[in-house]
């Protein structure tokens, strides 16, 4: 059996921190080690406790969710547990604030629980640093921790100057989708049977369920995303008179800006 994921929650909501406890302590492979009604409390068992993964809600007594990130990013630690914010509060100021600050994930409540397992399952991966990464038969594989870093900050940066919500399904497919396109351009050419596959197993899920969800974040993104930047990374994409890009000339074209971004 695998390490044991060792989970502090942090929700000033103590009856549903406990019924999450509960449901993730039965779970074979994760243990919760600590239950915080503030912001405080949080940061103390995140000292003394240790743990890989951090459930933190947003809106807490003493301090806050943020206050919390970044308390414990501004110390500089060898080892800086996964935050998964756990949150009612869904406005794209306060996700990108949260994602800026440190956090992995953002999930708005309610919720679903396997969701949840699923992601911290994920991200307390040995090795993943956080990245929605999973390797390719003909995987040009990224040389190191600190570049595969580096991409994902600039991947996230995009996605988020395009305003696309990250509390969508999509957003976490699209993420893993474009990473894989810059360690291999030539997977995108092969979306069907390569991309949705890698992306469904990662999520536990169906490769059809990793279209629709791509699909409906486009289309999310079309309506409400920053029309000016659009434009300018889609050009005659973009164009209102023609239909939405589709998934593979989406992540084939962000793949594209970002990569002459970085190179830049």
């Amino acid at each position: 059996m695998g390490k044991t994921i060792r989970v502090v929650i942090a929700d000033d909501n103590l009856q549903f921190a406990e019924v999450l406890s509960e449901y993730l302590n039965n779970r074979n492979d994760i243990a919760v080690v600590g239950i915080a009604e503030d912001g405080l409390q949080a940061y103390d068992l995140i000292m003394t406790k240790f743990p890989d993964v951090v459930i933190l809600d947003i809106i807490m007594p003493n301090l806050d969710g943020l206050g919390v990130l970044e308390k414990v990013f501004s110390l500089n630690m060898e080892r800086t547990p996964v935050f998964i914010i756990l949150s009612a509060i869904g406005q794209d100021k306060i996700t990108q604030k949260a994602l800026n600050l440190g956090a992995e994930y953002y999930l708005v409540k309610p919720i679903d629980m396997d969701i949840l397992v699923s992601r911290i399952r994920q991200f307390s991966k040995p090795n993943d640093t956080g990245l929605m990464y999973v390797e390719l038969e003909n995987e040009k594989a990224i040389n190191n921790v600190a570049e595969k870093h580096n991409l994902e900050v600039n991947v996230t940066e995009i996605m988020r100057e395009l305003g696309i919500p990250a509390n969508l399904k999509g957003y976490q497919f699209i993420r893993n989708a474009v990473m894989m396109t810059l360690a291999d351009p030539e997977s995108v050419n092969y979306i069907t049977k390569q991309l949705y596959p890698s992306i469904a197993k990662l999520h536990n899920t169906t490769s059809s369920r990793v279209e629709r969800a791509i699909r409906h974040a486009i289309e999310v993104t079309w309506n409400k995303g920053k029309t000016e930047l659009i434009n300018a990374i889609f050009g005659a994409l973009s164009n209102p008179n023609k239909n939405r890009p589709t998934n593979a000339e989406f992540i084939a074209t962000l793949s594209d800006k970002l990569r002459m971004r970085i190179d830049c």
